[in-house]
C-alpha cells in the first residue's frame, strides 16, 4: 500500500474544502439560502455529510467561509486588473464594472439580508473584510483627484454613495452577465455601461468626443 504523505493529505483536504465551498456557492446562486442544508451541500459536492461538518460546524460558518473566500479571490483579481491601467477614470470604470458583475452573480456584501442570518460577530468579520473594497475605491478616487481627472470631494462619502449605487444597480439588473435581454429590452451590458458612465460623471469625470477622460485643469 502506498504511503500517504503529509503533502498529499493536505492537498486532499484542500480539494475537499474547495469542493464544499464551490457546491455551496452554486446552490446559493441557484436556490438561495432559505431551506439550504448541510446535507444538500454535501450531496452537491459529492462528499459525505460528515466531511462537511469536519470543516464547518454549521451553516453560518459555511456561509461566512464562502463569503470571505469569494471576497478574497475577487479582491485579488480586481487588484491585478487595476494595476494594468494608468488612468484613474478608467480604473474607476473597471472597478464599477467588476463590482456590478460580481454582485449580479453571487457576491455577498454586508447588508440587512446577511445581518439577518449571521451572528453579530460573524457579520462584523465579513464587514471588516469587505471594507477592503471600500478602501480600494477610495484610493482610485484620490488618485483621480490628485491627477486632475476628478474634482475635490469628500472621498469617503463619495465612495459610500458609489457603493450604494452599485448595490442598487445589481439588484435591478434582472438578468445575469451574458443574458440577451433585460427590462425594457436592454441587455445587461447596456445597463452596465450606463451605470459605469453614470458613476464616472457623478464623480466629476469629463470626456472628449471620443470618450477619452479629460483633465479638468
Amino acid at each position: 500500500m502506498p504511503r500517504i504523505t503529509a503533502a498529499s493529505n493536505a492537498a486532499q483536504r484542500a480539494e475537499t474544502q474547495r469542493r464544499i465551498l464551490t457546491a455551496f456557492g452554486e446552490l446559493l446562486f441557484t436556490h438561495g439560502l432559505p431551506g439550504l442544508t448541510m446535507t444538500d451541500v454535501a450531496r452537491h459536492a459529492g462528499v459525505g455529510r460528515t466531511a462537511v461538518y469536519n470543516y464547518y460546524a454549521d451553516m453560518e460558518q459555511l456561509l461566512i467561509a464562502y463569503a470571505l473566500d469569494e471576497t478574497e479571490r475577487f479582491l485579488g483579481d480586481l487588484r491585478s486588473s487595476l494595476a494594468e491601467l494608468d488612468n484613474p477614470v478608467d480604473r474607476l470604470a473597471l472597478y464599477v464594472r467588476a463590482q456590478v458583475e460580481d454582485l449580479s452573480r453571487r457576491h455577498l456584501p454586508p447588508g440587512p439580508a446577511m445581518a439577518a442570518v449571521l451572528s453579530p460577530g460573524s457579520f462584523a468579520k465579513l464587514a471588516d473584510h469587505v471594507s477592503e473594497l471600500n478602501l480600494l475605491l477610495e484610493d482610485i478616487l484620490r488618485d483621480g483627484v490628485a491627477a486632475g481627472y476628478l474634482p475635490e470631494a469628500d472621498v469617503p462619502q463619495l465612495a459610500r454613495l458609489i457603493h450604494g449605487t452599485l448595490s442598487s444597480s445589481a439588484a435591478r439588473s434582472g438578468t445575469q452577465p451574458g443574458s440577451a435581454t433585460g427590462d425594457g429590452g436592454h441587455t445587461f451590458e447596456d445597463r452596465l455601461g450606463q451605470t459605469v458612465r453614470f458613476i464616472q460623471l457623478g464623480a466629476g469625470a469629463r470626456f472628449d468626443d471620443d470618450g477619452t477622460p479629460l483633465r479638468l485643469k
